[in-house]
């Protein structure tokens, strides 16, 4: 099963359900704020991804953030971040399976789980 992380409220992650409503493909669907992402996984993504590309630089979450929390990034300060503030992460996060992982709803994600 395709797990899906993001936001209820978020107009790509409700683009990406659809889609996979639409497509038959079995998928649950995680609110992180509402349930949560824990440092593991956060740190497991990160591993497999990258922080930088898992870490939303552009959200409002990171803008109202104090400038000493965005200095002198690492993975472990970011992950540390998204533990805490999960609208940091990008989103949606699909993982398809504990070694394969895809952050964003591009073309490539969907050719990737859709086919």
């Amino acid at each position: 099963m395709i797990k899906l992380y993001g936001l209820k409220n978020c107009d790509t992650c409700r683009k990406a359900i659809k889609t996979l409503t639409s497509a038959g493909i079995d998928h649950k669907a995680i609110d992180v704020r509402a349930d949560g992402v824990s440092k593991t996984q956060l740190m497991g993504w990160s591993k497999i991804v990258g922080w930088e590309k898992l870490l939303n630089t552009r959200s409002t979450t990171w803008r109202g953030l104090p400038e000493t929390d965005k200095t002198n990034l690492n993975e472990k300060k970011a992950v540390a971040l998204m533990a805490e503030y999960p609208a940091l992460m990008k989103r949606p996060l699909v993982e398809k399976t504990s070694k394969q992982v895809f952050v964003g709803w591009t073309k490539d994600t969907q050719d990737a789980i859709i086919g």
